[in-house]
């Protein structure tokens, strides 16, 4: 039986590509580990995935601003390189999929030391510092946007991302069900309503006055954001959260209003869905999700409005202008590289095993 150790952490990110995955590898009969923090997200959703086996290591989190942790982890890394490479003797695996994070480079490294071929996925348009270093360890790598690909070299190719199948069997009907509407308008649907979209879900309310003319609204506004006072109003739906009912939500839905990160772009363009974004601001994180958006935004795959730039009126205005756009849109997604890499993946795994 052949083994494989997957790796990655620190956010959901690194490890919703790799539930992805395991169905699949499991159906080619491998023997399933992986590497993680003990207490990191990862931890958590990969504890309780039947058939595979977890393994905690130290890792110390990989930092570009200062901090006095910045002295004390890379003890924390050359630690978890130790216990990397004594796993990866005692598992003996074939090969190792990275999805990045900061627990992956000493597991990579320890693959490199076991002489153990590693591939790589990136999700953003540029390489994250721990896939810049795990690079040199790496067969070869995979990554979501042409840009990525380019900036990695020779040994990376642009796949798409590895995605769940059961995003693809929704239910029309089951989610006109679920959010309460009866079809007769077309569904916007707001997504990313984690703590990055405050400044989203409130110009989207505020804006409910202008937009349920047209159409019902389905915000998902995250967990601790609902409104009370919005309960009840007419063609406005509102929930915290959806895990096993988002696909059939996602199957009802004309228009989508989300943020930029790299996963659920790629979710939403294999479902083929007219997109607004509005990637989170720069001066809030490394800039990644406003690479991504005008990524897509310069092959005609979206639209895009930046968060400097909305208000109420002309979020309402985007909305509109991308719902008169929704065949090009639709048309140039169709026409796009899949942006589902899971059997692409799946076969570079197989490869570096040659």
């Amino acid at each position: 039986m052949k083994k494989i150790v997957l790796t990655g952490g620190g956010t959901l990110g690194h490890v919703t590509p790799h539930l992805s995955l395991i169905p699949h590898l499991q159906a080619k009969g491998y023997e399933i580990h992986y590497i993680g923090t003990e207490k990191g997200m990862e931890a958590d959703k990969i504890r309780s995935v039947p058939g595979v086996t977890y393994h905690a290591v130290k890792s110390g989190k990989l930092r570009r601003y200062f901090s006095w942790q910045n002295f004390t982890d890379p003890f924390k890394v050359l630690a978890g390189m130790f216990q990397s490479a004594a796993l990866m003797g005692k598992i003996k695996p074939d090969v190792v999929f990275s999805k990045g994070g900061f627990v992956a480079v000493p597991v990579v490294f320890g693959a490199w030391l076991n002489r153990i071929p590693v591939v790589c996925h990136e999700s953003d348009l540029t390489p994250g510092l721990a896939n810049k270093l795990c690079k040199p360890f790496a067969k070869k790598i995979a990554t979501t946007f042409p840009e990525c690909a380019a900036a990695l070299g020779a040994k990376a190719e642009m796949t798409g991302t590895p995605l769940r199948p059961e995003l693809f069997r929704g239910s029309r009907a089951k989610g006109l069900s679920l959010l309460h509407f009866d079809g007769s308008k077309p569904i916007l649907m707001m997504m990313g309503g984690s703590s990055g979209a405050q400044a989203v879900n409130k110009a989207l309310r505020e804006a409910l006055p202008q937009l349920t003319d047209k159409f019902d609204v389905a915000h998902i506004c995250g967990k601790g954001n609902l409104d009370d006072s919005l309960t009840g109003t007419p063609g406005y739906n509102q929930v915290e959260f959806l895990d096993a009912d988002l696909p059939d939500a996602l199957a009802c839905a004309d228009l989508v209003l989300s943020r930029a990160g790299a996963n659920a772009l790629c979710e939403f363009q294999a479902l083929c869905k007219p997109l607004l974004l509005v990637p989170y601001p720069k001066g809030a994180s490394r800039g990644d999700q406003i690479l991504n958006a005008h990524s897509l935004e310069k092959r005609g795959l979206c639209r895009v409005l930046l968060q400097e730039n909305m208000t109420a009126d002309s979020l309402t205005a985007a909305l509109n202008q991308t719902w008169a756009d929704r065949e090009q849109l639709i048309a140039a997604v169709k026409a796009a590289p899949p942006a589902d890499g899971t059997q692409r993946v799946l076969e570079m795994i197989e490869e570096v095993q040659k």
